[in-house]
């Protein structure tokens, strides 16, 4: 069984889409498990946590916990996920999480590799690419909490880490899986604790996942897991039905201040669809009353969209009129608040757009089980949850991923895929 602990809910749903893409049975498990490990069968078991910018002390310890939880299942093999443009500050949390893992493992070094061509993310020479953007250069320079002004990963790790870190460049990769084994055994005999590696498309994975597969610690984004597991996972799938879902309303929650998100909800405004307006300035009590009467008001026949997706200028004035922490606080509450009002009300399709919005709104909804289904867009897929009114469906979105027509195209997928069960 393959263990993958998450940094945030919408990368535990990226990495699970894609382990899904071989047939294999996938649970995510919003959260830490609770009790004893059960997994109903399942060949990967995918925690999501909410610790890309907690307290060092606290992400180290909340990822031991779920490590240990993993480990009690038979766990043989552990991934760390985080962001594929490599979100953390100056102090963490990557790399002291993946110190904490190493040290629980026994294991002198891991491997980094947040490469996911698939979405124009890509590493050469150990510096991090969106696009043909430098990471320092794309709109995660502008990020709220995790701003990103550097694009060389070893330099973002060397002041998180003890370790000394190392490089397998691009010309050892294009070599084969042998090369890059010899490359990575060599730097680990100098010292290296954590290796960076070079990927520029997903033939340059398939050679990285042969030369790690058999890592007890691999850490990066979702396609260098897909590359290392994907292979056993195949020959093995265990797949299980999804469940059929009952008639209810649609609702579209987006927190992200992206620009693909921004561009998304630009979009869905121009169809013509409802859209709620919050903002990080408004009082919590009053929003609280009137968000909720305004959702219950506003489902029908057309999905719904309550966003908060503010431009960064936007954002900044929110930040020096109630705080850095409060402003994004907030947020999460009125997003929360708005999926239970949705879900009472009948909802059974939700959208999510934005982490640390999809972490607020699956705790909200009691998903902490889920199945994963198909994909909507590279690292997005469908999941499912049941709760005392049956089941629901939940799409968690990182919020620089997807089209401009996103939204509609998750429906339009979800409901093909209802169609084929029914």
């Amino acid at each position: 069984m393959i263990g993958v602990i998450a940094d945030d809910f919408t990368g535990a749903t990226d990495v699970a889409g894609l382990l899904a893409r071989t047939g294999a049975n996938v649970r995510l498990h919003a959260g830490l498990p609770q009790g004893t490990f059960n997994d109903d069968g399942a060949a990967v078991n995918v925690i999501a946590l909410k610790c890309r910018t907690a307290p060092v002390s606290e992400a180290v310890a909340d990822t031991t916990a779920a490590l240990e939880w993993l480990l009690e299942g038979g766990a043989t093999q552990i991934y760390w996920k985080y962001c594929s443009t490599f979100d953390s500050t100056a102090k963490g949390n990557i790399g002291p999480v993946a110190e904490g893992l190493m040290a629980r493992l026994d294991v002198s070094r891991t491997v980094h590799c947040p490469a996911f061509p698939e979405n124009g993310r890509t590493i050469y020479q150990g510096h991090l690419f969106v696009g043909d953007q430098l990471l320092s250069e794309s709109p995660m320079r502008h990020h709220p909490l995790t701003p990103m002004t550097d694009s060389s990963i070893r330099r973002l790790l060397a002041p998180q880490v003890a370790g000394e870190t190392g490089l397998v460049p691009l010309t050892d990769v294009r070599r084969g899986a042998a090369r890059v084994r010899e490359a990575a055994e060599r730097l680990t005999a100098d010292g290296v604790a954590h290796l960076v590696v070079d990927a520029v498309c997903d033939d340059d994975l398939t050679i990285l996942g042969k030369a790690f597969a058999g890592d007890p610690l691999l850490a990066g984004g979702s396609a260098f897991a897909a590359a290392a597991y994907g292979p056993d996972l195949q020959a093995t799938a265990n797949g299980q039905p999804l469940p059929a879902l009952p008639a209810g309303h649609a609702i579209i929650l987006s927190g992200s201040c992206s620009a693909a998100t921004r561009e998304q909800v630009a979009r869905y405004r121009a169809n013509g669809g409802p859209v709620i307006d919050i903002s990080a300035n408004g009082s919590p009590e009053e929003s609280a009353v009137e968000i909720g009467d305004r959702v219950r008001a506003g489902l029908g026949p057309h999905p719904l969209l309550v966003t908060s997706s503010a431009t960064p200028d936007e954002l900044e004035e929110a930040r020096r009129t109630v705080g850095r922490n409060a402003a994004g606080a907030r947020v999460e509450a009125q997003m929360a608040n708005a999926a239970r009002q949705a879900r009472a009300a009948g909802a059974t399709r939700f959208i999510v757009a934005g982490g640390e919005t999809s972490g607020a709104v699956t705790m909200a909804l009691g998903a902490t089980r889920l199945r994963v289904g198909p994909e909507i867009a590279p690292g997005v897929p469908w999941c499912f949850a049941e709760d005392e009114r049956g089941p629901f469906a939940i799409a968690l979105k990182s919020g620089n991923f997807g089209s401009p027509d996103f939204f509609d195209q998750a429906l339009t997928t979800l409901e093909e895929l209802q169609a084929c069960i029914s």
